[in-house]
C-alpha cells in the first residue's frame, strides 16, 4: 500500500502517518525530515529531491506526510494508492499546533529533522492561518482532487479522521 497524506499545517498529517505507518507495516517519510536540516535550515532543493526520489525508488509500499510541491509531488501523488486530503478548519489547525507546542516544547518529534525543536511562532501561526490557506494553495488542493478523484480522501474533521481509522480496524 502506497500512502501519500497532504492538507493543511497542524491538521494531523504526521499522527495519521505514524497510525497508518503502524498498520500497514510499511516505512514512513515525514517531508520535513527532508525539507529541513537542524535548527529549520532549509535542505539544498536538489538533495531533497534526491532523498524523496531514493526512498521512492527502494519501498514498494510507503507512507508520504506531507505537501511540498517542489519534492516530487506529482510522482507521489500519481504513485499512491489512496491520498488523504487533512482539510481541517483554520482554528482546528491552530488549536492542534498549540497542543502540540506544549506537549513537544523544548524537543523534537518523531516526523521532525534532528535538532528542529517544536516552535510555534508568528511565522507558522500566520501559515497555518493564512499563508497557507492562499487561493495558490487552495486550487492546488482542488486539482489534487479533481485529477485523482478515484483514491483520494477528504478528512475535515477529528470525527471524519476516526471514523475513517475505525473503518480501517485501527
Amino acid at each position: 500500500m502506497k500512502v501519500a497524506i497532504i492538507g493543511y499545517s497542524g491538521s494531523g498529517k504526521s499522527t495519521l502517518a505514524s497510525q497508518l505507518k503502524d498498520f500497514y507495516g510499511c516505512p514512513v517519510l515525514y517531508l520535513d525530515k527532508i525539507q529541513f536540516e537542524a535548527n529549520w535550515k532549509e535542505r539544498d532543493e536538489e538533495t531533497a529531491k534526491i532523498m524523496v526520489k531514493e526512498f521512492l525508488d527502494n519501498n514498494d509500499n510507503w507512507v508520504i506526510d506531507g505537501n511540498y510541491t517542489k519534492l516530487l509531488r506529482e510522482q507521489r501523488l500519481k504513485e499512491a494508492d489512496i491520498i488523504i486530503f487533512m482539510c481541517f478548519p483554520r482554528l482546528t489547525c491552530l488549536r492542534q499546533a498549540y497542543y502540540r507546542y506544549k506537549k513537544h516544547r523544548g524537543k523534537t518529534r518523531e516526523s521532525m529533522a534532528a535538532g528542529c525543536d517544536e516552535k510555534l511562532d508568528f511565522e507558522f501561526i500566520k501559515w497555518i492561518l493564512l499563508d497557507g490557506r492562499s487561493k495558490e494553495k487552495k486550487k492546488q488542493y482542488a486539482e489534487t482532487i479533481r485529477e485523482h478523484n478515484q483514491k483520494i480522501v477528504v478528512l475535515k474533521n477529528r470525527k471524519e479522521t476516526f471514523l475513517f481509522l475505525n473503518k480501517l480496524g485501527l
